[in-house]
């Protein structure tokens, strides 16, 4: 039983995941946002909280496997990446300072662009270390971005639901975003070296 609890943990994350991702596409009808968005807020807290756990458990009962090395990142991504696409959809955050709409939709869409991108090609290169049997877990680097990203989701929720139209927000959300989108280029390219390029085929 105590071999399952890493994978129960990734699971579960991955179920509040599901669950937070909806209630971010349905948040423009609730009837009281303001207590919705903070309830996806906490929802996505406790998500994150498991992915903290889940390593370590695995770790101090010596059940790392190739599996859960493989599924935890996924989830990780389906959440970063679903929440920036979530935003762009439902068109938050809304303001940026004055920039206009059309702006502001660029920029939305651009972010969740560059995300799912920079998250596909990692995908694609675990797959192949993991293939050629090189242990592709995550490094300092990629945890560095993966705490940016979901502290960059945290403030758009915030932002959105409390500080909609402050100067302090838009500067926070704006340094923010630039923060994590070179944290996540420069992460993205550091992957691309960890594979040897004389590392034998499977």
């Amino acid at each position: 039983m105590l071999r399952l609890i890493p994978n129960i943990l990734t699971f579960g994350r991955l179920v509040l995941t599901v669950l937070f991702l909806a209630m971010l596409l349905y948040s423009p009808y609730a009837q009281n946002r303001t207590s919705f968005l903070d309830a996806a807020f906490v929802i996505f807290v406790i998500a994150g909280l498991t992915d903290i756990v889940d390593g370590p458990v695995a770790r101090k009962l010596k059940i790392e496997t190739k599996f859960g090395r493989m599924l935890d990142p996924l989830v990780d991504k389906i959440l970063v990446c679903g929440a920036f696409l979530c935003f762009a959809v439902i068109g938050q955050p809304e303001y940026l300072f004055d920039l206009s709409r059309f702006a502001m939709r660029t920029i939305r869409w651009s972010v969740a662009a560059i995300l799912i991108f920079r998250e596909g090609c990692v995908t694609i290169i675990r797959h192949i270390a993991e293939a050629k049997g090189i242990d592709f877990r995550a490094v300092a680097s990629g945890k560095i971005k993966m705490f940016i990203q979901t502290f960059a989701i945290g403030t758009v929720l915030v932002k959105s639901a409390h500080v909609q139209t402050a100067t302090w927000g838009h500067w926070f959300t704006a340094i923010t975003f630039a923060i994590m989108l070179a944290v996540t280029v420069i992460s993205g390219l550091t992957a691309t070296r960890r594979i040897p390029q004389n590392a034998g085929t499977p």
